[in-house]
């Protein structure tokens, strides 16, 4: 074993780096934080807890202790279903921790919000006028683009009911 006093690398073997050199500064942080348990539970929440808890609530962060044990999983909990979610707290840890094979989450905080609003941005609004939008599709001469615009329409109608 030899050193370098030019490279940052104090101690290394010929030529070999620690495997924590190569990882990003800002993923460094986030590890050590607990994101990536943050992520597992987040891409498993459903597997991990029943379909009726998966439901009812949904994991907002996860602050981690030392040495990643005994973090805080904060859930948003949907308003009413609060007390369900209270008494299952200790199931949600037994689950959790089992799914990671050690003591990752010691406590649960529940945060309360109201009912999901669904996203209708993405629809676009009715079309109060056909007859403007159909007397243009008539003045067009192509046959085939006039009755792809048709159907165009219909369907558009149809999703918009």
């Amino acid at each position: 074993m030899h050193s370098k006093d030019n490279n940052k690398f104090k101690n290394f073997i010929q030529g070999l780096k620690p495997f924590s050199s190569s990882i990003p500064k800002s993923l460094k942080k986030h590890l050590k934080k607990g994101g990536y348990n943050y992520s597992n539970i987040v891409d498993n929440w459903t597997k991990m807890v029943s379909k009726k808890i998966s439901d009812s609530c949904y994991p907002i962060t996860v602050k981690m202790g030392k040495e990643m044990r005994n973090g805080t999983l904060i859930l948003n909990v949907l308003h009413g279903k609060e007390l369900e979610i209270e008494y299952a707290k200790k199931d949600i840890i037994d689950k959790i921790n089992s799914f990671f094979g050690y003591n990752c989450i010691n406590q649960i905080t529940l945060k309360i919000v109201q009912e999901k609003i669904k996203n209708r941005h993405n629809q676009f609004p009715k079309i109060k006028n056909l007859t403007k939008i159909n007397e243009k599709i008539d003045k067009v001469n192509n046959s085939q683009l006039k009755s792809s615009l048709n159907n165009f329409l219909k369907a558009f109608n149809d999703r918009n009911k």
